[in-house]
């Protein structure tokens, strides 16, 4: 045995020792995944337990603006009614601002009743108590909420056990979970994400871990696969299906053969996961951002051609929620509505028209911030290799439009909501790094999902048993160590 068969051996069963137990965890985690993950409010909740509003009483953009706490361009403007009250949101994020639809309002002191009005919206049933939380806990782990401590926990007395986090400084819903969705967290996201609330409220240390243990986890993958092909090669010349008898050894060195590479790839795009290709020198070539570009493109509100007042009139009791957003210099409102979302052109005035973007639209725009042409323009109802969800979460069709810059540069755009997506050199490289090896977002797969599951299913089942294969090899090897220091004593 060489110098370099001995490194390797030496390092598989070293590393494999200390992490085998960690990917068997990872893969049965993963399998659960596919199904459940981290309990979270979506934006569907929040949107179900606003009011709709009406168009009666709303001020201009201008009368608006006036209460504004700082003068700078708005970039971001929502319109929502929430426990009786319409409210404007300048911004998001902490440091938005909520403006009172009607001046005259005053925004609500969030006391304690308003939190048991707010709870008793998200859940009728009777609460069993009350905690006043100072700490981050399992279901609410990140460290940003920690400037809304106080959290209240509401624990309902329902069959479910549904538990809602209010904040006590703005009053929002932070998490609201049942006895299913932790469950299924506890057996998938939580082992799998490794989210624990002492290491995730560190978000710099969470992420420094998981990627150094799914590195350390890439060498242990590229030592057992070296050491797994030199045995087959030398099984084959003596005609052998296994240069091993003992049933654990066989077994993990084929199961390794089989699915030993499928397992470096979802280590390795576990690892990008938090990575980005850009911080190993592959970076955008381009004197501009093409998407900052696009945002600097974007109409103040109060220039909008079309009054947003006419678009809640000509959709009485419908709108749960309205932003103001654009397409490039293309103004828009998007629309929160029971039945889905829409979006209208706001480019004519006293019109009120849902959004169709044409081809000379799109290009036109875009020409806004590239001097060349684009050398490709399509419309594509399949997805392709960038504009791709394996479990069909993209918009089709969209408009496919590409120049020939030293980027590729690369638009997708939906037609009837303006929504854009931007892919360059990088972006092509943190595709494949990451959703392609770790989510299997191939064209092929995406257009067939039982073919994806079916897929996904072997992957991590043949995983898991190059992992169960390893833990009992670990565990027979340490028993062993243990047993030779023991008639050494």
């Amino acid at each position: 045995m060489n110098r370099l068969t001995k490194m390797m051996q030496t390092t598989h069963k070293v590393l494999g020792t200390l992490l085998s137990i960690l990917f068997l965890v990872w893969f049965l985690s993963g399998l659960v995944m596919i199904y459940h993950t981290f309990p979270k409010v979506s934006q569907a909740d929040r949107l179900a337990r606003m009011d709709l509003l009406s168009h009666r009483s709303l001020p201009d953009i201008a009368t608006m603006e006036q209460h504004r706490e700082t003068q700078e361009p708005i970039r971001q403007l929502s319109l929502s009614s929430y426990m009786g009250q319409t409210c404007f949101q300048v911004g998001s994020g902490p440091a938005s601002q909520l403006i009172p639809a009607d001046s005259s309002e005053q925004l609500p002191a969030i006391d304690e009743a308003y939190l048991r009005s707010v709870a008793s919206r998200w859940n009728p049933a009777p609460v069993a108590r009350i905690d006043t939380l100072n700490r981050l806990e399992q279901w609410i782990p990140f460290g940003s909420l920690k400037r809304e401590f106080p959290i209240y926990k509401f624990h309902f007395a329902d069959a479910e056990k549904h538990q809602l986090y209010l904040s006590s400084q703005s009053g929002n819903v932070l998490q609201y979970t049942d006895r299913k969705s932790r469950f299924w967290a506890w057996l998938g996201a939580i082992p799998h994400w490794i989210y624990f609330t002492s290491l995730r409220q560190d978000v710099k240390l969470w992420s420094d871990v998981v990627v150094w243990l799914s590195g350390i986890g890439c060498l242990m993958c590229v030592a057992g696969l070296y050491m797994g092909i030199r045995a087959w090669l030398l099984g084959r010349r003596r005609g052998q299906l296994s240069p091993y008898k003992k049933f654990w050894y066989k077994w993990h060195y084929l199961t390794g053969l089989l699915f030993g590479l499928p397992v470096l790839t979802f280590c390795f795009s576990g690892m990008m996961s938090l990575s980005r290709v850009q911080e190993w020198g592959i970076e955008a070539k381009l004197p501009f951002q093409p998407m900052q570009e696009l945002q600097k493109l974007a109409p103040a509100p109060a220039d909008y051609p079309l009054d947003y007042r006419q678009v809640i009139e000509a959709y009485p009791m419908q709108i749960r929620q309205m932003e103001w957003s654009h397409f490039g210099s293309i103004p828009l409102y998007k629309l929160y509505t029971d039945q889905g979302e829409r979006v209208i052109d706001a480019r004519h005035a006293g019109k009120v028209v849902p959004l169709q973007l044409t081809a000379d639209e799109v290009v036109n725009m875009l020409s806004e911030i590239h001097t060349d042409k684009p050398t490709e323009v399509k419309l594509i109802d399949r997805y392709d290799s960038y504009y791709i969800h394996a479990k069909r979460k993209l918009d089709l069709p969209v408009w496919k439009i590409t120049f020939n810059d030293v980027d590729k540069s690369c638009y997708y755009v939906h037609p009837l909501t303006g929504q854009c997506r931007y892919v360059n050199r990088p972006a092509r490289w943190n595709h494949w790094s990451y959703p392609a090896l770790h989510s299997l977002h191939f064209r092929l797969l995406a257009d067939h999902p039982l073919l994806w599951s079916l897929v996904m299913w072997c992957l991590m089942i043949g995983g898991t048993f190059v992992s169960l294969s390893g833990v009992w090899l670990t565990v027979g090897w340490l028993a062993r160590l243990w047993s030779k220091r023991k008639a050494r004593c």
